[in-house]
């Protein structure tokens, strides 16, 4: 679907969006993004936290917007206090989170939301389950409770499609249940549009595509 929207070489896998403070209030907005900064990460960038959206000569706005708009405010911890610390420590929890553990546990995770909607398994290029299924999976795999957006159905479809998976985490970056924040009045809203269409919180009564190539 995004090739119509300039999609330069979609990866099959799962990839990095960001690494985002809850609460933002001392942000240094002066901080501007240097790429020189992290140019020994950039082979890892460049596969687990791809830009999609800009030609191969422009591909660091992504970066540059997650830095300005995130980095400057996680950068209150002095684990994430530099650029190079911040995005090593977002590559290093992606590791943790999916190559580590998701990618052992994948086909486990496939069979188990499977036994709970096997009705609902079809084609070859997707795999459509029901969304309690997939959040109880996650939850049981990771012990914590992830949030989890899709984008809605298209017109003539029913069913949503899964568009980012949320992990939460302590200030000791330690993984912990993702909770509704005081004052926070759609805390699943993501700021990331894909064509006409947003992500928001899942609707745990419409069935979910889950593509099946997706690693």
């Amino acid at each position: 679907q995004m090739n119509a929207n300039d999609c330069h070489d979609p990866p099959e896998y799962w990839t990095i969006h960001g690494l985002w403070p809850d609460r933002a209030e001392d942000c240094n907005r002066t901080w501007h993004f240097n790429v020189t900064e992290i140019k020994d990460l950039m082979s890892d960038m460049r596969h687990y936290w791809p830009d999609v959206l800009h030609s191969s000569l422009n591909r660091t706005q992504f970066w540059k917007h997650e830095w300005e708009k995130h980095g400057t405010c996680a950068a209150t911890l002095e684990v994430l206090n530099s650029q190079k610390k911040y995005f090593g420590k977002a590559l290093d929890l992606y590791q943790q989170i999916f190559r580590l553990s998701f990618e052992a546990r994948f086909e486990t995770f496939r069979n188990s939301v499977g036994r709970c909607a096997c009705d609902l398994l079809i084609s070859v290029s997707f795999l459509i389950f029901q969304m309690s299924a997939i959040k109880e999976a996650l939850t049981r795999f990771y012990g914590v409770t992830p949030k989890i957006q899709c984008l809605p159905p298209e017109e003539g479809e029913k069913a949503q499609t899964i568009g980012q998976i949320e992990f939460c985490f302590t200030k000791e970056l330690q993984l912990v249940n993702c909770t509704v924040l005081e004052g926070e009045s759609n805390p699943m809203q993501a700021h990331l549009k894909l064509g006409t269409s947003e992500l928001s919180v899942c609707n745990d009564t419409l069935p979910t595509y889950y593509p099946s190539e997706v690693q």
